[in-house]
């Protein structure tokens, strides 16, 4: 066992150029390292009894391994204005709105006009993108279900650092902001995916079977995804 606060010291000592947060995860049979292209740095996940030596020596091991994909990630993408911010795939320029009467946030004719103090600018795009994601993928995940003759509880949006939706075996849906900056038929995907398991909680060939009456031909958004992930979590 160790002291996580003494561990965070000595992994911060070792300069690797990039944070390092620290998860012990019961579930874990050994030590990994876990790319947070959020945070541009990376996660050690550590089993719930580990020495210090040991994972400090794991770390140190894999410094090449840290600084090539920390190089490899795209650089950070503002939200502020003069920025291209992606809606539903489609690129929109950030623009400021003068006219005082004008809503806060408005996206159209390939813009995002924002009205108010600059500096508040990114955080009100982030926070209409994550308004709009959340009205927006509700309707697309009860539209789905209702398909397959199933009910969604909740449709909810967060901001995970691993997976773009999840659903609970009581019917709650949950999904990434950031799927609002891809094309709809990633967003279609993602949805259909979760949806799915609201009939079968694993990943087996029946729950496929079933993504792929909602959404046929899934390789291609899935690749997509793959392609694209990195890109989408720069947006900060």
């Amino acid at each position: 066992m160790f002291r996580q606060e003494s561990l965070d010291e000595r992994i911060r000592a070792l300069g690797l150029g990039a944070p390092v947060t620290i998860r012990v995860s019961p579930k874990a049979r050994r030590l990994s390292l876990r790319v947070d292209a959020a945070q541009r740095g990376v996660e050690l996940v550590l089993p719930r009894r580990y020495s210090a030596e040991a994972a400090l020596g794991f770390v140190a091991a894999h410094r090449g391994w840290i600084a090539a994909r920390i190089a490899a990630m795209p650089a950070p993408r503002s939200l502020g204005a003069g920025a291209s911010v992606p809606v539903f795939g489609v690129p929109h320029r950030v623009c400021r709105e003068t006219d005082p009467s004008a809503p806060t946030v408005a996206i159209t004719d390939g813009e995002i006009r924002v009205r108010g103090d600059p500096a508040h600018l990114p955080r009100r795009v982030r926070d209409h993108l994550i308004a709009l994601a959340k009205r927006d993928f509700a309707i697309r995940a009860r539209e789905a279900a209702a398909r397959i003759g199933k009910s969604v509880v909740r449709v909810g949006v967060r901001d995970p650092k691993s997976r773009w939706g999840s659903c609970s075996s009581k019917g709650a849906l949950s999904f990434s902001w950031r799927l609002v900056l891809a094309p709809e038929a990633v967003i279609d995907y993602v949805v259909a995916h979760e949806v799915a398991h609201l009939v079968e909680m694993n990943h087996g060939p029946r729950f496929w079977r079933l993504v792929a009456t909602l959404v046929p031909d899934s390789d291609k958004p899935r690749a997509w995804l793959r392609r694209h992930r990195l890109e989408l979590l720069a947006y900060a």
